[in-house]
C-alpha cells in the first residue's frame, strides 16, 4: 500500500481545492479510532473520513456515511464543542511527512474568532488524530500515548505537539543533483531501499518505481551503479519531483490481472506494474475510497475463506482417520472364511473329537493339509463348531456394512477435496457463499436459516475467449462445474479436466467448428491452472467430447464419470485468452 508522503501531498492539494473556506456542519465518531467530518459545500455536502486504525489508517472525501453510536465518545464531544460550525481555513502537509494539518477557525466561548488545529498522522500503528489549540498545545487525541508507551513523544492533553523527525532522511523537494547522487552512492544496500530510506515521503513502492523508470534492477547494490546509472536515476527522480511540485497527478489502482485483487494505489503511473490491470481516477479521494473498499471485501473474504478452510481441514482429517479405521476393520473380516472352514471341519470330524479337548488337528479335505484348531474345553465339539459359525456370520455382516461405510467415507473425502480446491479458486464472496451452501446441503456444516443462495451465482463461471473467438468456460466450484458441463454445453463441445485430481471442469464451445490445436492446449492449460495441481511444472489433462461425460445417479455436484478420452501434458497457466 502506497499511502506515503507523495500520496498525502497529492491528497492535500485536492482537499485544499474542495474544502478550504467551507463549514463543518457535523462531527461523528462511528468507530473508536475514526471520525467523520460532514462538510457543507456549494453543491451539497461531503464527508471527510479520517481513520487512525492501526491496520487501516486513511483519510479521504466520500459521499458515504456510517452509523454512529447513540452516545458520542469524549473525543467527538470535544471536537463538537470547539469546531462544530467552524470554517476550514487551510489544509497543509508538514514537510512531505505523512501528516496533514487542518486549520479551523471558530468562535470561542466569548464569541471571538479562534484557531484550532486538527493533525492527522497516517503512520501505520502509530497513526493518530490530534486536536491542538493555536499554540500547538494538545487538547486531546483519539489515542493517548504516554511515556510508558513511547519514549520518543507523549501524546496527552497539555503536552506540546511536535512531529518526530525521521533520522537520516532529507526533503526530496529541495534536493540537488549532487546531494542525490552522493546520498544514494554512499549507501551499501539494494537500490530501492537506498531510495526510500534517504528521502522523506518515499515508500518501498517509490524506490521500486524509480528503479524501474531508470531501467535499473531494484535489488542491485548501489555500489554497482555506474555514473550513467546515477544520471538516469536522478533524471527520473527529478521528473517525479517536478510533477509533484506542479501537481501533475494520475490517480490509479493496480489490480492483479487474473484475480482482480487490488494490489497497489498511487497518485502517479506505475511502470513497475505495467503488466497488471490498471484503473484510472479523476480524484485521489475516489481512488482511495475504491481501493480500501475493495481491500475490505478481500479482507472479509480472506477471513471467511480461512474459517471455511479450517472446517474443511478438520473434516478431512476426521474422515481420513475414519477411513483408516474402517479399512483396518474391513481387513479384519478377511479371516471370516478361515473361521467358517474351522466350523465345517469340526462338524465333519465330530466323531474324532473328545469332549473337553483344548486343541485338535484335523485334515482339510480341500487342501489336504492339517489344520490346528483351538477349542473351548467347557463347550462340546458341536458348540465349538457353532461358535466358529457365529463369528463367521458376524464378520460377514460386518464386511457388508463396513464396505458400504468405507465407500461413503471415501466419497466424503473426495467431495471435501473438491470443495477445498473450489476454495482455492474462489475469487469473491459470492463464490464463498456457493461453497458454504454446498457444505450445508451435504451436511458438512449446520444449515443456517438465514443462508440464502442466488440462483444466478451458479451460472457465473469464468469466461475466456481465444484470439480465434472460441468461448472457454471454467467452473470455480462444483455447482458451476455441473452448470457448464450439463447446461451450457452441446454434445460436440470439448471437455477438459486434470487427470485423477480435483479441479475445474473446462468447456470449449465449438459451435460446430473444428477446434485448432492451440485451443486444445490453451484449454488444457486452463484446466491445469484451475486444479489442485496448479503449482506443478507439468500436469496431465484428460479431454474428450462432452457427450461422453456422464453424471452418476445421486452424485454430488461436480462429480462425473467418463471412459473414452485423450490426454496431454501441459504447463498449468492462463495464456493466449482474454478474460470476459
Amino acid at each position: 500500500m502506497a499511502f506515503n508522503g507523495i500520496t498525502i501531498h497529492s491528497l492535500c492539494e485536492e482537499l485544499k481545492e474542495e474544502l478550504v473556506g467551507t463549514h463543518i456542519s457535523k462531527i461523528a465518531q462511528p468507530e473508536a479510532h475514526e471520525i467523520i467530518l460532514t462538510i457543507k459545500l456549494k453543491r451539497g455536502t461531503k464527508r471527510l473520513l479520517i481513520s487512525a486504525n492501526a491496520s487501516l489508517p486513511l483519510i479521504y472525501l466520500t459521499d458515504n456515511n456510517k452509523q454512529s453510536p447513540l452516545s458520542a465518545p469524549n473525543f467527538c464531544m470535544l471536537l463538537r464543542k470547539h469546531i462544530n460550525n467552524g470554517v476550514i481555513k487551510a489544509i497543509d502537509q508538514i514537510d512531505l511527512e505523512r501528516v496533514i494539518r487542518i486549520t479551523i477557525e471558530h468562535r470561542d466561548e466569548m464569541g471571538d474568532l479562534a484557531i484550532k488545529y486538527l493533525y492527522v498522522e497516517i503512520m501505520s500503528k502509530h497513526s493518530n488524530i490530534i486536536f491542538c489549540n493555536s499554540d500547538n498545545m494538545i487538547l486531546d487525541s483519539i489515542k493517548h500515548i504516554s511515556a510508558a508507551v513511547s519514549s520518543v513523544r507523549e501524546v496527552l492533553p497539555g503536552k506540546e505537539y511536535f512531529i518526530p523527525r525521521q533520522v537520516d532522511k532529507i526533503d526530496p523537494l529541495n534536493t540537488t543533483e549532487e546531494e542525490f547522487k552522493d546520498l544514494i552512492s554512499k549507501k551499501a544496500m539494494p537500490l530501492s531501499k537506498a531510495i526510500y530510506t534517504s528521502f522523506t515521503g518515499f515508500s518501498p513502492l517509490s524506490g521500486l518505481e524509480l528503479s524501474c523508470r531508470a531501467d535499473l534492477d531494484s535489488d542491485q547494490s548501489t555500489k554497482s551503479l555506474s555514473e550513467d546509472d546515477l544520471n538516469r536515476l536522478y533524471r527520473e527522480f527529478n521528473r517525479l519531483i517536478v510533477d509533484l511540485k506542479e501537481n501533475n497527478y494520475s490517480p490509479n489502482i493496480v489490480y492483479d490481472k487474473d484475480s482482480d485483487k487490488p494490489i497497489e494505489f498511487s497518485s502517479f503511473d506505475l511502470n513497475s506494474y505495467s503488466t497488471e490491470k490498471v484503473e484510472k481516477f479523476d480524484s485521489i479521494s475516489k481512488m482511495l475510497e475504491t481501493f480500501f473498499q475493495a481491500r475490505d471485501i478481500y479482507a472479509n473474504m480472506h477471513q471467511r475463506s480461512t474459517d471455511l478452510r479450517k472446517i474443511i481441514t478438520n473434516l478431512l482429517s476426521r474422515n481420513k482417520k475414519k477411513y483408516s479405521l474402517q479399512k483396518k476393520q474391513l481387513d479384519d473380516t478377511k479371516k471370516k472364511d478361515k473361521l467358517r472352514k474351522k466350523g465345517e471341519l469340526i462338524r465333519a470330524y465330530l466323531y474324532m473329537i473328545e469332549d473337553g479337548s483344548e486343541e485338535v488337528t484335523l485334515l482339510d479335505y480341500d487342501t489336504n493339509e492339517n489344520v490346528k484348531i483351538k477349542l473351548n474345553p467347557d463347550k462340546s465339539p458341536i458348540e465349538n463348531a457353532n461358535t466358529f459359525f457365529d463369528k463367521y456370520q458376524k464378520l460377514k455382516r460386518t464386511e457388508v456394512e463396513v464396505s458400504e461405510q468405507l465407500k461413503l467415507t471415501e466419497e466424503a473425502i473426495n467431495h471435501l477435496e473438491s470443495i477445498k480446491t473450489s476454495l482455492d479458486l474462489a475469487e469473491n464472496t459470492e463464490d464463498l457463499d456457493l461453497i458454504r451452501h454446498e457444505m450445508e446441503e451435504f451436511g458438512f456444516i449446520h444449515k443456517h436459516s438465514s443462508s440464502k443462495l442466488k440462483k444466478s451465482a451458479k451460472e457465473k463461471p469464468l469466461h475466456f475467449v481465444t484470439k480465434d473467438g472460441f468461448n472457454i468456460y471454467v467452473g470455480k466450484n462444483n455447482y458451476q462445474n455441473d452448470y457448464i458441463t450439463f447446461k451450457l454445453s452441446s454434445p460436440e463441445d470439448w471437455w477438459f479436466h486434470a487427470k485423477q485430481i480435483t479441479g475445474s471442469h473446462v468447456l470449449v464451445q465449438t459451435n460446430g467448428k473444428e477446434l485448432p490445436d492451440d485451443v486444445f492446449e490453451i484449454a488444457a492449460s486452463l484446466a491445469g491452472y484451475y486444479s489442485s495441481g496448479r503449482d506443478q511444472n507439468k500436469i496431465e489433462i484428460d479431454y474428450l467430447k462432452k457427450k461422453n461425460v456422464k453424471k452418476p445417479n445421486a452424485a454430488a455436484p461436480g462429480f462425473v464419470i467418463y471412459y473414452t478420452n485423450y490426454s496431454m501434458v501441459v504447463k498449468p497457466e492462463i495464456r493466449d485468452v482474454e478474460k470476459i
